[in-house]
């Protein structure tokens, strides 16, 4: 049954494979600046936390997001000159950035709920499986 899968093809291009894990940025970015102000490089190790690392981690995407979310008020930033070497900015989550972080997690609860009964119902199979 597994001879024509995805399992053989790059995981990027896998439709079971978790590829999808771009769109759950947003809410790691929030959630990583509501802990506390960082800088893009900052916020590109501590992604590795939650999965974003080796192929699922492109720096374009993730000053992609940074920038969009600024620009739609969710987050703010600014230059950094107190360290050494060139200015960074430092980026901060806003109020409205945090209402939207709140509606990420309640979206992100209702699908664990939903992949916890899909799991339970896969198990429930037993021999058939």
């Amino acid at each position: 049954m597994h001879d024509n899968h995805c399992h053989d093809r790059p995981l990027q291009r896998c439709g079971c494979s978790g590829s999808r894990i771009e769109r759950f940025i947003e809410p790691c970015l929030l959630l990583l600046l509501l802990e506390k102000p960082a800088h893009g490089y900052d916020l590109m190790e501590r992604l590795k936390e939650f999965g974003f690392d080796g192929e699922n981690q492109d720096p374009g995407v993730v000053y992609r997001n940074l920038r969009r979310l600024e620009d739609e008020g969710m987050v703010r930033s600014e230059w950094d000159t107190s360290g050494p070497g060139p200015a960074r900015r430092l980026y901060e989550v806003t109020s409205e950035g945090k209402e939207l972080l709140r509606a990420w997690v309640e979206v992100i609860r209702q699908n664990i709920a939903t992949l916890k009964s899909f799991s339970e119902r896969y198990d429930a199979l037993g021999d058939l499986q």
